[in-house]
């Protein structure tokens, strides 16, 4: 969003106090605060909120993922845009009328990027209460259902053995490497959903531990990982009777295991 596209606003001296912030790109937060604040007053407050230090997304109360506006709560991940590459890699093998399970599903952002596409049959669980209220309002929006709990103990029963795509976008930084985290992730989202394990890949093997039991036959799981990770994960997938390969995106430098059901 340019500028200039939302007139009805005094940005210049919104800019320049987001600039003296160290906002490096002052312009467009400044017009996408205009373009989400009922008036100036309300502006100013999400201005005043940015400044000290909260994530643009926390202060706008929504993220744009896939030409979505995802609410996204204080407190609740933000997604990431690299992301993105992992719902065009599930979308390739997604049809119509699929069970499609969103795991730890934060604001929900995977699966309503799907269900926004394609028309499926939309699950999501998180163990955090706020990302369930927060999912909650962009899931049930595409017919879709939430649940609250630990990975797979959130969902019904009735779903093992019938997910056919299940986005499991889990925490994959090492504990000892949040502390190097920019402050907008370290400070203000759940420790929970950043963190994973000494390794990174702690909540992975959970995932892949029972991710065969809930998929159909040729039902795939999708995990987001680092670049040195992804051929560890790759391994853990296949260690728990998965067939895995690893994709790769260099223009986000997003990298998504795939395993895939026998």
């Amino acid at each position: 969003m340019s500028v200039s596209s939302v007139p009805s606003f005094e940005l210049a001296p919104v800019v320049d106090r987001l600039r003296a912030a160290g906002c490096v790109f002052a312009e467009d937060e400044a017009a996408l605060i205009a373009s989400t604040a009922r008036d100036q007053v309300e502006a100013a407050v999400m201005v005043d909120r940015r400044i000290a230090g909260l994530p643009l997304e926390h202060v706008l109360g929504w993220a744009s993922f896939r030409g979505l506006r995802i609410a996204v709560d204080p407190g609740v991940f933000i997604p990431r845009r690299r992301t993105e590459f992992l719902v065009a890699e599930a979308l390739q093998v997604t049809t119509p009328g699929a069970v499609v399970v969103d795991l730890g599903c934060g604001s929900g952002a995977l699966g309503v990027a799907v269900a926004a596409e394609r028309p499926v049959e939309l699950h999501a669980a998180d163990i955090e209460l706020a990302a369930v209220r927060c999912a909650a309002r962009n899931v049930e929006a595409w017919g879709g259902t939430v649940y609250q709990g630990d990975l797979f103990s959130a969902l019904p029963a009735e779903l093992r053995g019938r997910v056919d795509v299940l986005l499991a976008n889990v925490p994959y930084v090492p504990t000892n490497e949040i502390r190097l985290l920019p402050p907008e992730a370290r400070l203000y989202e759940p420790h929970v959903t950043l963190d994973g394990g000494p390794d990174g890949l702690a909540t992975v093997r959970r995932v892949a531990a029972e991710a065969a039991a809930w998929l159909v036959p040729g039902g795939h799981v999708f995990v987001e990982m680092s670049e040195h990770q992804a051929p560890l994960a790759r391994a853990v997938l296949q260690e728990n009777g998965l067939t895995a390969y690893v994709a790769t995106d260099e223009e986000l430098t997003a990298n998504v295991v795939i395993g895939v059901a026998d």
